[in-house]
Formats: C-alpha cells, structure tokens, sequence
C-alpha cells in the first residue's frame, strides 16, 4: 500500500496547489485549460484504446460491457446522484450539471483507468515492486495541478475514489493471485479508454455523455473472464 499512499499523497498535494493558481486565474484562462484537459483526455482515451485493441482475445467484450454497464448505470441513475452530492458543495450550472462533478467525473477517469494505476496495485500485491505506483503518483500530481488550478480544491475528492481504487485491486490481486491475467487487464483497459475519451469530448462541450452512468462498464469484462477462467 505504499505506493497507493504515494499517488494519494500527490493528488492532495497537487489540488492544493492548483486551487491556490485558481483565485488568480481569469475566466478566460480557465476556459482554456479546461479544453487543454478535454483534448488531454481524449488522447488518453484513444491511446488506451489502439495500444490495447491488437491484444484483445475478446473482440466483442468492449462492446457488451458498455452495453450491459450503461443499462445498469441508467437504470441506478448514478449520474443524477453524483451531481446532486455535488452541487451541495458547489454552484451549478444552468444547464443542471456542475463545474466541480465534471471535474471530479474526469479525474476519477484519469487517475483510476490506465495501465500504471491498475497493474501498479497488481505488481505491488504480487512482487513488492512500486515502481508503476510511484511513477503513477508523480503523473497524478502534475495532472492535478491542472485540474484543481480549473475545478477548484474540491478535486482532492478524487484521492478518496484513488485509494479505493488501487487498494480494492490491491487486495484483489492478493487474495486471487493466480486469477488475475493480461486478457482482464487489457479488456478493462479498452473500455476504461473509451470512458475517458468520451470524458474528454464533454470538457470540450463536443457532447455531453453521461460518463458515469457507463461506468458499471467497467465490471463486465473483470465478471466475463473471470467467470470463463472456471470454465
């Protein structure tokens, strides 16, 4: 847990001082910013993505998962939730949504879905080996030095959704050590892509998806193959 506590630490830090940058940034400047984070996002998304497609063993299983998650994700209406939690804390925009749950949806993304922060807790669990939790933290922090310099403090949140995160797969990958596979880690990896990507075009007022609610997604493919490793 070590290097969890690492990453946690730096996305704290980094939202401190990002929100002290805040109080002096114009509107103008923060517009900016926040399309450098959207088109940021989205080539995170699609870099998951294409890095990851070739080695799919499951051609089909994005495609199901996104299906099946957004059903269930629509259906418990977690958008709607998250921006009613969220606004109690911040004013929201006219169009019924909020700076803040935008922020924080997009940095949850960022920091949780991506190769170091999922295979870190994997190789910290099995190998003692922090190397991707440290190097994870130090991409975490710069990244919300952005983020909080635009969403303002309350982006610390997102640490809280980080230590979930990497210390459920932590423990995971302890408990079930010779369940977890690089099929499961590229499958999650694929449709995480697509979530950030879709992150990405709503920062970029290109169009609004309701990211939360597709992020039962990312359950399908961990249950799928798991369920076909006993078979």
């Amino acid at each position: 847990m070590i290097g969890t506590i690492f990453n946690v630490g730096m996305i704290l830090i980094g939202s401190f001082v990002g929100s002290y940058f805040k109080k002096g940034i114009k509107p103008a400047y923060n517009e900016i910013l926040t399309q450098a984070l959207g088109l940021v996002a989205m080539m995170v998304g699609i870099n998951a993505v294409v890095q990851h497609m070739p080695k799919s063993h499951y051609p089909v299983l994005f495609i199901v998962s996104l299906a099946i998650g957004g059903l269930i994700g629509q259906w418990l209406d977690l958008e709607k939730h998250f921006n009613n939690l969220v606004n109690k804390f911040s004013k929201p925009n006219p169009d019924g949504g909020s700076n803040l749950a935008e922020g924080l949806a997009t940095a949850v993304l960022l920091y949780c879905i991506g190769s170091l922060s999922i295979l870190g807790p994997i190789q910290a669990a099995l190998n003692k080996d922090y190397t991707f939790l440290f190097t994870n933290g130090m991409l975490d922090g710069i990244t919300s030095i952005v983020l909080a310099s635009t969403f303002g403090i309350g982006m610390a949140l997102a640490a809280v959704a980080v230590l979930c995160w990497q210390g459920s797969i932590y423990l995971i990958a302890m408990l079930l050590q010779n369940s977890i596979n690089n099929n499961m880690i590229t499958e999650l990896t694929i449709v995480g892509g697509i979530l950030i990507l879709a992150s990405g075009l709503g920062l970029l007022n290109i169009k609004k998806i309701k990211v939360l609610n597709l992020l039962p997604s990312l359950v399908i493919p961990i249950v799928v193959i798991g369920v076909m490793q006993l078979f």
